[in-house]
């Protein structure tokens, strides 16, 4: 069974450290094997020359892997991050950007996910990453 983006939202409130909960992220899609969060933008996540930050972007998809992950198994489950690659192809300024975190392989005790940045109302990503998570129980 697949959650919905309101139980979803529900994991983001429950599980999440409240800096990462600053960064205002919400669930916008949840399906059998992916998830797409929505991270606003905020003068508050600029580094300078007003771009959005990585730190930002990379903190977005590692959360948007575990939304995921819980949305393939149905619930969530621990789980806790063993590696994340981020590439950054360009600049997002003055727009939300939709997190869009895709499951390529689920096993019992490990998860490999493939993540696309893209600010909202473009066609090109501004960064794209990879994950590996190890679920804990």
């Amino acid at each position: 069974m697949t959650l919905t983006p309101a139980d979803a939202d529900k994991i983001l409130a429950d599980n999440f450290a409240p800096w990462v909960l600053d960064l205002g992220l919400t669930v916008v899609e949840t399906g059998h094997l992916h998830a797409v969060l929505r991270l606003p933008w905020s003068p508050r996540l600029a580094r300078e020359g007003g771009a959005l930050s990585g730190q930002a972007l990379m903190a977005a998809a590692d959360t948007a892997t575990v939304i995921a992950v819980s949305a393939a198994r149905g619930a969530f489950v621990p789980m806790t991050t063993v590696q994340q690659s981020t590439t950054f192809q360009r600049a997002v300024t003055g727009a939300d950007t939709l997190i869009d975190a895709r499951i390529s392989k689920l096993g019992k005790r490990m998860a490999f996910a493939d993540i696309t940045m893209t600010a909202d109302g473009d066609h090109e990503p501004a960064a794209r990453a990879s994950t590996v998570y190890a679920l804990l129980s």
